[in-house]
């Protein structure tokens, strides 16, 4: 009888913490509790004494307080939540579009050699391009408005999403694709039940890198003489010399961002549960 090789490590690591004592398993929780907070925790001692030490000034970094404190003014106000529902709508819609986008040209391109041939060198220059060197070109098109801004972030999402996700149909071995063949499956029943099951990994990680660069486009996008969202917060900031609001909108953005990608984390890790690798071992091994 086959005996799952993870199933053996879990059982080895239950026994091996059956047998630690209570103390130390509880010690073990709480350090790797706050492990990932050191570096933080750390950042922002260091943050404090530099300011209150008088070795940066106060008008170009201000202390962790005056940053809560514009932060509660802006929640008080409204505008925060203003401009976080303006940035989270362009950045949901401009996913979206990028990620379908992707997902489809990128299952065509790596199911047709002929497809693949006819755009995949012309994506490949377009990634090339660096993403502030699309905004020009984009008010050119679509003039100064939303549609420019959401259009903005779809292409940032979808080239990502699309190279993973040709990687992953790539990676599909090929024996199972004949047996399909031999099975007489039809075309759609290959791509259900062996090419998408087979480039799964390819494209969530490709949805995670998608989501990754969203957000870095989106302030692109926000530069585009918009008037509210994180990005406009940032460039008003910046106008007004007020360091406090320009940090207040990059804290948020570093909040947002390690948000969603851990709800699209979780996603992964529920699709793809039936995976033995070592970053899933190392997941069990920290729960």
């Amino acid at each position: 009888m086959m005996v799952s090789v993870r199933a053996v490590s879990r059982q080895q690591r239950l026994t091996a913490a059956s047998r630690t004592p209570r103390a130390q398993v509880r010690w073990q929780k709480v350090g790797h509790w706050l492990l990932p907070w050191l570096i933080p925790l750390g950042g922002l001692v260091l943050w404090w004494v530099a300011v209150t030490s008088g070795w940066i000034q106060p008008y170009q970094l201000p202390l962790p307080t005056t940053i809560l404190r514009t932060f509660i003014d802006l929640v008080i106000h409204g505008e925060l939540a203003r401009h976080m529902q303006a940035t989270l709508q362009r950045l949901a819609v401009g996913y979206i579009l990028g990620a379908v986008f992707g997902v489809a040209l990128g299952m065509l391109a790596g199911m047709s050699k002929t497809i693949r041939r006819a755009v995949d060198p012309t994506i490949q220059g377009v990634r090339a391009v660096p993403s502030l060197a699309w905004v020009p070109l984009f008010l050119l098109w679509f003039g100064i408005g939303e549609r420019a801004r959401v259009l903005l972030i779809a292409l940032g999402v979808f080239l990502p999403v699309y190279f993973n996700t040709l990687a992953g149909v790539g990676g599909v071995d090929w024996r199972l694709v004949e047996v399909g063949y031999v099975y007489r499956l039809g075309r759609w029943k290959i791509l259900r039940t062996i090419l998408l099951p087979g480039a799964l990994p390819g494209i969530l990680t490709g949805l995670r890198s998608g989501l990754s660069l969203g957000w870095m486009f989106v302030v692109a996008a926000e530069l585009l003489a918009a008037s509210t969202g994180l990005g406009f917060l940032l460039v008003e900031g910046q106008s007004t010399m007020r360091p406090d609001r320009v940090i207040v909108a990059l804290l948020l953005f570093a909040i947002l961002g390690r948000f969603s990608d851990a709800l699209l984390g979780a996603v992964e890790h529920a699709l793809l549960q039936w995976r033995e690798t070592v970053a899933t071992a190392g997941q069990e091994e920290g729960s």
